[in-house]
Order: structure tokens, then sequence, then C-alpha cells
């Protein structure tokens, strides 16, 4: 009875408080001497960068109307140069009265994005976003190449800035991923002769430089073509850009197959799945989540090596720039156009790693 009495009248732990931003700000922030010093040091560093960067914008920019000679002056960003060859930068060779169709590319390509992500994040409908992902590629292509609904034919060979390299990126990495899966799966699960294959594919890859594969893709690979055929130089950096990056898609992947107990595989084969059920349905949604860092950084990468394909005279955004501040009306320009794409570049690919890190979160929801 004692005991019964004493557990009775134990009295409950008191709630915690909630965590407010404040107490988040001390506890992170200000927990110690040390901690406050390197706080208040990384505060004072950061005023001083801000108040760097806000005289070289603002307080010391040249905007339009001005010249060269002005800019250099003036001692800031020449944002006269960004306002006058913003069109050359994102478009490159693309007719200058057909840009628009080029930015309105662009948008559809990442409205397309957008709906994938919000199809991952919200539990969507994956078969409505396929036909979606068809539709747009569709406008994507007929905006690109013309010749439907009176638009005028642009060969290929002028397409350039922003979006090639969304072009290069999407359709790389798209392509890179379903053979990295396919790679890892045969790599670890396919017969003897397969495996050593797909290993052979893989250290072979990941041991030369993308550079290289891109001159093989525009020199020697027409020399190696049939007599009377012909692909187009984006075609080939496109197959050597998706091959490169499947490489490295593969061994992530195989990373997550590692991570999954052999047991779950088994269990389903006894309940009567296929090979393909089995992968598709267990063991790679589980694989997919655990290497969700790792693909996405590969992504990022990649997104950014589209840069290289400038060595093969193709013009990237980095080499749209290049064109730009090459003219001789702004000779003499240097940062400002690498600023310009710097920033385009950083906002795409924190997009691309804030993106990752809600999927994360989404997926290890309600695990331990």
């Amino acid at each position: 009875m004692s005991t019964l009495a004493s557990l009775g009248s134990a009295r409950p732990p008191p709630p915690v408080p909630p965590s407010t931003l404040a107490r988040r700000v001390r506890e992170s922030c200000f927990a110690g001497p040390l901690n406050s010093l390197a706080t208040l040091v990384m505060l004072a560093l950061a005023f001083f960068l801000a108040q760097s960067a806000w005289r070289y914008l603002v307080t010391n920019g040249t905007w339009m109307p001005a010249d060269i000679r002005v800019c250099v002056d003036g001692g800031g960003f020449c944002w006269a140069f960004v306002q006058d060859r913003w069109r050359q930068i994102l478009f490159g060779t693309f007719p200058y009265d057909q840009q628009w169709r080029a930015a309105l590319a662009c948008v559809v390509f990442l409205l397309l994005l957008a709906a994938s992500a919000w199809v991952s994040l919200r539990d969507g409908n994956a078969r409505l976003l396929l036909a979606v992902w068809a539709v747009g590629g569709g406008v994507i292509a007929a905006l690109m190449w013309g010749g439907v609904a009176g638009l005028a034919p642009v060969p290929a060979r002028l397409w350039s800035g922003l979006p090639l390299t969304f072009m290069l990126a999407g359709i790389g990495t798209g392509a890179a991923f379903i053979a990295g899966v396919l790679l890892a799966l045969a790599r670890r699960e396919g017969p003897p002769l397969i495996a050593w294959l797909a290993t052979i594919y893989i250290e072979f890859f990941r041991g030369v430089p993308l550079i290289s594969l891109l001159f093989v893709a525009s020199i020697m690979a027409p020399l190696l073509l049939p007599p009377g055929v012909e692909l187009d130089k984006l075609l080939r950096a496109q197959v050597a850009f998706a091959m490169f990056f499947a490489a490295y898609m593969a061994e992530a992947v195989r990373g997550g197959l590692q991570a999954i107990p052999a047991g779950q595989a088994q269990a389903a084969t006894a309940l009567g799945l296929g090979f393909w059920r089995v992968q598709a349905l267990v063991v790679l949604p589980q694989a997919l989540r655990i290497v969700i860092p790792s693909l996405v950084n590969i992504f990022i990468a990649a997104f950014k090596d589209t840069s290289l394909v400038v060595v093969i005279s193709m013009m990237d955004l980095l080499g749209t720039a290049n064109m730009a501040r090459a003219d001789a009306q702004w000779w003499g320009i240097y940062i400002e156009p690498y600023l310009f794409i710097g920033l385009i570049y950083l906002v795409l690919c924190t997009a691309m790693a804030a993106y990752s890190r809600a999927l994360e979160r989404r997926l290890n929801r309600g695990r331990a």
C-alpha cells in the first residue's frame, strides 16, 4: 500500500517551455565564453564584409548611361555593363529578335523542376507529373528548334547561354541518374560477367577527366562514325556528360544498396516478387533515401561542370560571359560578368541544396 501511495503521489515532471527564437539564439551562439567570442568575431566580420559589398555594389557602382572609362573611374561595380550585355550573357548567339523563346524555354524548365519538387514533397500524382514533363519537354523543344506554329527555325549551333546550361545539366543528369542506378544494380546484383563489365565502366569513367571526354566527343567521335553519318556536337557533348556522371552516381547508389540488409530482399523474394519488383518496391526506395545528400552533391557538381564545354567551343553561361567581356566597347571589364553568372549559379545551387534538405526531412519524418 505504501508503494502504491508513493506512486500515486508522484508528480509528473514539469513541462518543458517552448523553444523561442531568443532562446535558440542564446543556446547556439552565446552558450559560453568561447562561443560568445566566436559569435562576436563572426558578426564583426560579417558587418565588415557587408559594408564593403555595399560600398562596391551601390555607393561606388556605376549605372547607365556610362562607358568603360566612367566605370573604371567610379571604382565600383559596373552595372552599366550588366544593363547593356545581360541578354548576351543569358542567351548568347541565339537570334536577338527570338530570344524571348529562349527565355520562355528557361521559364518552362524551371516550372517543371518546381512541379517535380512539389510532387516529391507533397505526395502528388507521379504519373501526371510524367505527362507534364512530356508536354513541357515538347514545348521547350518547339521553342528552341522552331519550325512549328510559325516560329523561325534556329539551328542547335546557335543555342548558348543559360538555355544550353539548363539543357546539359537537366538532360545529362537525368540520363546519368537512370544509368547510374542500372550500373549500381549490375555491379552489385548482376551475374559475374555483367558485374565485371559494370565495374570496368565505372572505374574507367571515374578515372578520366571530363574535359578529355568532351574532346573525344567533339573531335574523335566524328572520325569514328561511318561515312555520311553525322551527330550534332550538342548531342555528342550531352552523351559524354551523361556517361561521365553516371559512373559517379552508380557508386553513390551502390553505397545505399550496401546499407540495406539482405534479409529484406530475401523476404520479398520469398513472397513471390521478382527481381525488378523487389528492387523497385523494397530496396531502391530505402537506398535512395540514404544517399540523397551524395546524389544532390553530384547534381550540383554536374550543374557547375557544364561550364567545361567552353573548351570545345560551346557557349554555355560561362562562354557567353567571356563573349560579352571581349566586346571592344567594354574592353577591360573583368569582374562584372563573372559575378553576374556566379550569382546565378549560387542561387540555383542553393535552391537544389534547400530542396535536398526538405526532401530528407520529409522522408525521415516519423522514423527513429
